[in-house]
């Protein structure tokens, strides 16, 4: 990664297990444990940009308010009948950005953090 890339992405959660569950199905998310950090899972996406998940005490809760980060997709309207088959709910339906751009849509997750769908 270079200097200025996103390299890790960090959000809170409620339940780990359930996280992971909805990551990791809906958009093929890996996950590892950090042996200590019980209360933290790592994860990576399958073009290798990582992060983590907290549930500790000290992390905010989960939030619709913070910054909007947008997944990659090939099939919005795919992805997010499986969000909601998975537990979570559409925000913003399906919107065309433009030609050039393509298509967005935000949703919330299974604990109630807000993200962003994009296709290009």
């Amino acid at each position: 990664m270079a200097t200025g890339d996103f390299c890790h992405i960090q959000f809170s959660s409620t339940d780990l297990a359930k996280t992971k569950a909805f990551f990791g199905e809906i958009f093929g998310w890996t996950f590892q444990d950090i042996p200590g950090f019980e209360t933290y899972g790592m994860f990576q996406t399958p073009s290798g940009l990582g992060g983590g998940i907290d549930v500790s005490d000290r992390a905010d809760p989960p939030s619709d308010q913070g910054p909007i980060l947008h997944i990659e997709v090939d099939d919005i309207d795919a992805t997010l009948a499986k969000v909601i088959e998975m537990g979570g709910k559409t925000v913003a339906p399906k919107m065309k950005i433009s030609d050039e751009f393509g298509h967005a849509a935000l949703f919330l997750d299974n604990v109630g953090n807000r993200f962003g769908l994009w296709s290009a």
